[in-house]
């Protein structure tokens, strides 16, 4: 077989190679627990997960709990941010987020509270979002129930005054009910509410159930009028079956007399 009849090998793509280039100096890991608590977690993945869903069709790319490294010649210098967001970036797996490699810092940073953070904590990443170059950070406490949040204002982070009904410029998000202990709402531009995983599953079960509800009525229904159809069709069997046999009668009782005026008798 001559090397034009060979079949064509598919190669898989290495682009995905390309996120996040191995360099052992810059671990993925600082081997700290990804969340304190059950809430930290699921307000960290419905962020992570809501956001990524958003922004599905764009080049946005939405991490959760991974190292950002801002420092090449020192890996000490890092963060880890519970959600961040950059906008102009490929989507990808990653294990870390290598701001020389990205070019750009993340836009927009969620840090959830935890039992574990300490008073200072929030201060702190305040100020080095702040100095990183962050454009909107978002701190929510779901224990307490309470958001702040901060957005760069000519070079500086501004407090968000009026948080309650806030919509990020840069997300198009709505947060509401966030002075409700684990009530916050973040609403997409389509009004509608991000689900964390559960949710998403419990609504599937709920959808997968009222389908299967709706055809079983269905079902019914169209086993009734067969039903119905099937006793409309064998009574208009009966009515014609009665026809014929009054018709056939008429036609005898002619028949009949007929036979009996030839015989020159009455037939009254």
């Amino acid at each position: 077989m001559s090397t034009a009849d060979q079949p064509v090998r598919e190669v898989a793509p290495t682009w995905w190679r390309n996120l996040d280039p191995y360099d052992p100096r810059f671990p993925t890991s600082d081997g700290k627990p990804m969340a304190d608590s059950i809430s930290q977690y699921r307000w960290m993945v419905t962020i992570q997960e809501g956001l990524d869903l958003l922004f599905r069709d764009q080049e946005v790319l939405v991490a959760c709990n991974i190292l950002w490294y801002f420092d090449k010649t020192d890996p000490k210098k890092r963060v880890a941010p519970d959600v961040l967001v950059a906008f102009g970036r490929p989507r990808g797996d990653r294990g870390s987020y290598k701001q020389w490699f990205e070019e750009i810092p993340p836009h927009v940073v969620f840090e959830i509270h935890s039992k574990g953070n300490r008073p200072g904590d929030m201060l702190r990443k305040l100020h080095q979002y702040d100095a990183l170059g962050v454009e909107e950070y978002y701190y929510y406490n779901p224990i307490d129930g309470w958001l702040r949040g901060w957005i760069r204002d000519e070079g500086e982070f501004r407090p968000i005054v009026m948080i309650e009904g806030w919509t990020s410029p840069r997300l198009g998000v709505t947060f509401e009910n966030t002075m409700i202990i684990e009530g916050m709402v973040i609403r997409g531009p389509d009004g509608e509410p991000f689900q964390h995983a559960q949710e998403v599953y419990q609504d599937r079960l709920v959808a997968r159930k009222l389908a299967r509800d709706e055809q079983r009525r269905r079902l019914r229904a169209e086993r009734r009028a067969e039903a119905e159809s099937q006793r409309a069709e064998a009574e208009s069997q009966r009515a014609e079956a009665e026809r014929n046999r009054a018709e056939a009668e008429r036609n005898r009782a002619e028949r009949l007399a007929a036979r009996l005026r030839e015989l020159g008798e009455s037939v009254d």
